[in-house]
């Protein structure tokens, strides 16, 4: 048996000195000059993305009341537990949690926590890395096609390959604030395409009503698994909790101004666009097309080709930027293992192989399964309910302690309820419909 020496005072302070360094490296921490409206926008590209778009078809899959109440129930919720994190960022005295698992470290230990955190935390990125790949070749696709009718015969594999393309240059970006402008133009993108599919889907549906508002299926057992799939569907539309500290740890601190005033003032703002864009898509896609609305709203409409045309480009340009808010913790976590662990040395170089590397698996995900609603609908429900509806409670239990029955102590408990529930059934209507749309598609199509 062999046991370490005692550090020395100089061997303690090199050390420091090093994690300092790599902190000043890493992407989440190397800056940390945000300003509140940073916040603002990286929340809105980081919420108004894919998700959006399903929420139509969410409807078809639950009608009318229920799947209101899911999107207001969904948006309530995860506004409390994002409350829960800005406040939980600074809850020790003289420490900042910058990263998800770090705060799940605190709460349920260091190795614990870390396992119960960054895995989920990565599937919800990863996950949401791989729908915004399908979207984006998919959108780009439709696009192309709208104004140039004679080049559909390019497949959609090759659409999904050249975004691919794009976010490796994109993906050298150093840190988290070298991308606010991608992210702003992201976020304006979202409320853009958002208004566009709105309005012309209520053009759509002043020209020709459906016959009824039922849902999609139709045996007890479809509608079912279908309800599943919808309540999956609006859990991924809600997947910004994955981000939120890692956006905070860009935002200066200061005991006058601690970083979660900034911070909540961005995500308010962020929030309430987020349900206005939300309901307005929903409401009116399902409103225009009723059971028979696509998985993605924009592809159930066709005129004025135009329009339809730049909000496609739009979604295109949006979810670019999606894109690289949800990759960069990604890189982060890379990074970190690579210097940390396995000693690399910081370097331009590391960062082009890591970072391209993972691009390209992603993409190569994505051409392989390009499943759009049923993507949203199972990595909704397996992971993203538990990053934003019930870990961030489950965290506040922990480290708050509210008292018992208090309104905390309520709050908590419901969206754990309500998360964990989303969490079981969700994924298994999602994988039934990614198994029923893979029998009619063939690979690289």
């Amino acid at each position: 048996m062999t046991f370490n020496a005692p550090l020395s005072a100089d061997d303690e302070e090199n050390n420091n000195k090093k994690q300092m360094d790599y902190n000043d490296w890493l992407p989440i921490t190397a800056s940390r000059n945000a300003k509140w409206y940073y916040s603002a926008f990286h929340n809105v590209t980081a919420m108004v993305g894919a998700g959006v778009l399903g929420l139509p078809f969410a409807m078809s899959q639950l009608g009318w009341g229920p799947g209101l109440v899911a999107i207001m129930l969904s948006w309530l919720i995860t506004f409390y537990s994002l409350w829960q994190m800005v406040n939980l960022h600074e809850s020790v005295p003289g420490k900042r949690f910058d990263r998800y698992s770090e705060l799940g470290q605190e709460a349920f230990g260091p190795k614990l926590g870390y396992w119960i955190v960054l895995p989920q935390q990565l599937m919800v990125q990863i996950a949401s890395d791989i729908v915004y790949n399908v979207t984006g070749g998919k959108s780009l696709k439709k696009f192309v096609e709208l104004l140039f009718p004679h080049l559909h015969h390019i497949r959609q594999t090759y659409y999904i390959l050249g975004f691919g393309v794009l976010q490796v240059g994109l993906s050298q970006s150093p840190d988290f604030n070298s991308i606010k402008i991608i992210s702003l133009l992201a976020a304006l993108m979202s409320f853009l395409y958002s208004m566009i599919a709105s309005v012309a889907s209520i053009v759509k549906g002043m020209e020709h009503h459906p016959a009824e508002y039922g849902v999609r299926g139709h045996t007890t057992a479809s509608m079912i698994f279908d309800a599943f799939n919808g309540v999956g569907t609006i859990a991924f539309a809600f997947a910004g909790h994955s981000v939120v500290l890692e956006i905070q740890a860009t935002i200066p601190s200061t005991p006058e101004v601690p970083s979660k005033k900034p911070m909540w003032k961005g995500v308010v703002v962020a929030y309430f666009i987020v349900i206005v864009c939300y309901l307005c898509v929903a409401i009116s896609g399902y409103w225009a097309f009723g059971a028979h609305v696509e998985d993605d709203v924009l592809i159930s409409l066709e005129k004025p080709v135009w329009l339809i045309a730049a909000a496609n480009f739009m979604v295109f340009i949006h979810v670019i930027g999606s894109y690289q808010v949800f990759a960069m913790s990604v890189f982060d976590a890379i990074e970190s293992y690579l210097v940390k662990t396995l000693k690399f040395t910081p370097s331009v170089m590391l960062r082009l192989v890591a970072r391209s590397t993972y691009v390209a698996i992603v993409c190569l995900i994505a051409i392989c399964i390009p499943f759009f609603g049923g993507l949203l609908g199972f990595f909704g429900g397996l992971v993203f309910s538990s990053t934003s509806y019930f870990i961030p409670c489950i965290i506040w239990l922990v480290m708050k302690r509210p008292k018992l029955f208090s309104f905390h102590w309520f709050a908590s408990w419901f969206a754990i309820t309500i998360g964990v529930l989303i969490a079981i059934f969700a994924p298994i209507g999602g994988m039934r419909h990614i198994i029923l749309s893979a029998k009619s598609y063939q690979l690289f199509s």
